[in-house]
C-alpha cells in the first residue's frame, strides 16, 4: 500500500547482507512495541519486517473482504463445517500473501526506499536481507499460501492463481499511473470474490458487486495513507491519489465513502432479496449503515496535512471492515 517513487538510479543487484553492519533494528514506520521487535527470535526478525508482520493492518485489509465474501455466501445457502476451514485459511492465506506481497514490493523498490526517510530502515536498504534471500523468502510464503489455496475447489484455485498478475503489477502502478491505489484496490479485495466461490463453487453478480465495493474502499483508505509521503512523493515524480487530488481530496474520499456503501448495500439486495426474509436483509443492511457511518467518522477527524492523523485514520478501516464482516455473520445465522 505504501507509495515508493521511482528514481533514475543505477544500483547493484543486491543489496548487502546482514553482515555489512548497517541496521539491524526496527523498521522506522513500525508501531511500537510490535510482537516481532519484542518477541520474535532475532535471526527471523528481518524477514518478519520484510512481511510487515510487525504492521498486521495490512493482513486484515487483505482479510477482510474474505470475511465478506465468506459470510455473504454463507447468508444466501447457509453455513457448512466447511466454512470454518475458509475462515481460518484465508486468515493464513492473507498473512503468507501479504508478506509474499510486501517481499515482493520491497524486492522491485530496493533502489529507492534507502532514499526516503520513513523507508530507508526496511530490511533490504538497510542490509539486514540481501536480494538473494528476499527472493528466497518471497517463494516460501508464496509456496506455503499454494498449498492452502490447493485445498479449494477448482474455480477457487483458477481465481487464485490469476490474482497473482495483480500481485505482480501493483508495485509498478505508482510508475505509470495516478491510480496505483486502483491497482491496489484490484489486488487486495480479489478474496471477497475468491472466498464466496471456494464456500459456493459459483461466482454470482452479488459477489462481484461486493469486490467492486472493497475497490472503492480501498481507494479511499489508501489515498488517505498515500498523503502521508505526498510531499516526498512530489519531489521525487511518484505517482499517487493523493497528489491527483490534492486540495480536492476531501470531495474524492466522500465519493469513495459512497460508492462503497452504495455497491455493498447492492450487493447484499442481490444476494439476500431472493431468500425473502426480512430480517436477514435488514441485519445486513444494518452492517453497511454502521460500516458507512464509521469512514462518516473518520472523516470528520482526518488531517490530511497531518501524516499520524492520516496514519491512525487508516487504521481505523480494520475495525470499520470488521463491523460489516460481523453483521454478514450475523444474517448468515439466522
Amino acid at each position: 500500500m505504501t507509495q515508493f517513487p521511482e528514481m533514475p538510479e543505477v544500483a547493484h543487484s543486491q543489496s548487502p547482507g546482514p553482515s555489512s553492519g548497517q541496521s539491524s533494528g526496527p523498521v522506522a514506520d513500525a508501531p511500537k512495541d510490535n510482537w516481532v521487535d519484542l518477541y520474535a527470535p532475532p535471526p527471523t526478525r528481518p524477514y518478519l519486517r520484510l512481511s510487515r508482520a510487525d504492521r498486521p493492518i495490512g493482513t486484515w485489509l487483505l482479510l477482510i473482504p474474505c470475511f465478506w465474501g465468506i459470510a455473504l455466501a454463507a447468508a444466501v445457502d447457509g453455513y457448512r463445517l466447511w466454512d470454518l476451514w475458509l475462515a481460518v485459511s484465508c486468515g493464513a492465506g492473507a498473512f503468507l500473501m501479504r508478506g509474499a506481497g510486501c517481499t515482493w514490493n520491497d524486492i522491485t523498490d530496493r533502489h529507492i526506499d534507502g532514499k526516503v526517510a520513513r523507508t530507508r530502515s526496511r530490511p533490504i536498504p538497510s542490509g539486514q536481507v540481501s536480494v538473494r534471500q528476499a527472493l528466497i523468502w518471497m517463494a516460501v510464503q508464496a509456496a506455503l499460501a499454494a498449498l492452502i489455496l490447493f485445498s479449494y475447489n477448482w474455480l477457487a484455485i483458477g481465481l487464485g492463481i490469476a490474482s497473482l498478475a495483480l500481485v505482480a503489477i501493483y508495485p509498478f502502478a505508482k510508475r505509470f499511473t495516478w491510480w496505483p491505489q486502483l491497482f491496489l484496490g484490484l489486488a487486495f479485495n480479489w478474496g471477497a470474490v475468491l472466498a464466496w466461490a471456494a464456500h459456493a463453487g459459483t461466482v454470482p453478480p452479488a459477489a462481484v458487486v461486493l469486490y467492486a465495493s472493497g475497490i472503492t474502499w480501498t481507494l479511499y483508505y489508501d489515498t488517505i495513507y498515500a498523503h502521508q509521503d505526498r510531499e516526498d512523493d512530489a519531489l521525487i515524480g511518484v505517482k499517487s491519489t493523493a497528489r491527483l487530488f490534492g486540495t480536492h481530496t476531501a470531495w474524492w474520499l466522500k465519493l469513495f465513502l459512497l460508492s462503497t456503501v452504495a455497491l455493498m448495500a447492492l450487493a447484499v439486495i442481490l444476494a439476500l432479496l431472493p431468500t425473502r426474509d426480512p430480517l436477514q436483509l435488514a441485519l445486513a443492511l444494518g452492517g453497511v449503515w454502521a460500516f458507512g457511518w464509521h469512514m462518516v467518522r473518520q472523516m470528520a477527524r482526518l488531517r490530511v496535512d497531518d501524516p499520524a492523523s492520516c496514519l491512525t485514520q487508516f487504521r481505523a478501516n480494520r475495525d470499520a471492515g470488521l463491523i460489516v464482516a460481523l453483521f454478514l455473520a450475523a444474517a448468515a445465522a439466522l
